[in-house]
């Protein structure tokens, strides 16, 4: 999975973090890195989404073919009752297998978010020029208020509005240069 290639990324930047002149720049490519990985957990969050969308479904399909089943068996319509024991079977898999898709991916999403959390934690440490190995531990402690995190969230929801707005700029310099291109040809 891409997220723990974030997170080692992250944990590299840690290690390399020695002299105090590097702090900014290693923050900075932490907080890159802590971007991605937000990103990465919107699409941990969609993925589930979608994956609990897929369930509902093949469990409403589920119940409709157990649905005509019933009334094939109590109109004495054989034919009909193994077709739809047969679709019941196939269907009541794809439940099964969805189910268990859907506890996996609630599961990697909480060791994610537990992740992210824990790079914020360090991150912060190495903003405020602590050491940040020190902060891996803090993450439980009642020191790290909801404040702390809502600080840092902000912060790098604001990294992140300014990335994008500089890839708009860039893009809209490119295609710029390309109409100036055009219209000198």
């Amino acid at each position: 999975m891409a997220f723990e290639g974030f997170r080692r990324s992250f944990d590299e930047l840690l290690t390399r973090a020695t002299r105090p002149e590097d702090r900014r720049v290693v923050a900075s490519r932490m907080r890159d890195t802590l971007v991605q990985a937000k990103a990465g957990l919107n699409d941990l969050r969609d993925g589930l989404d979608k994956a609990r969308y897929r369930l509902k479904v093949e469990e409403r399909e589920l119940e409709t073919v157990r649905r005509r089943k019933g009334l094939a068996e109590g109109i004495g319509d054989q034919q009909t009752v193994d077709i739809a024991a047969k679709y019941e079977q196939m269907h009541a898999e794809r439940v099964e297998i969805l189910r268990q898709k859907v506890a996996a991916e609630e599961a990697e999403l909480v060791l994610a978010e537990r992740d992210v959390n824990q790079m914020s934690v360090e991150l912060k440490a190495v903003l405020a020029g602590t050491d940040p190995r020190g902060a891996a531990s803090a993450i439980d402690s009642p020191d790290v208020t909801e404040a702390d995190s809502a600080g840092i969230r902000d912060e790098i929801d604001s990294l992140s509005r300014a990335r994008d707005r500089a890839d708009r700029e860039a893009e809209a310099a490119r295609r710029l240069d390309e109409l100036k291109r055009r219209m000198g040809k």
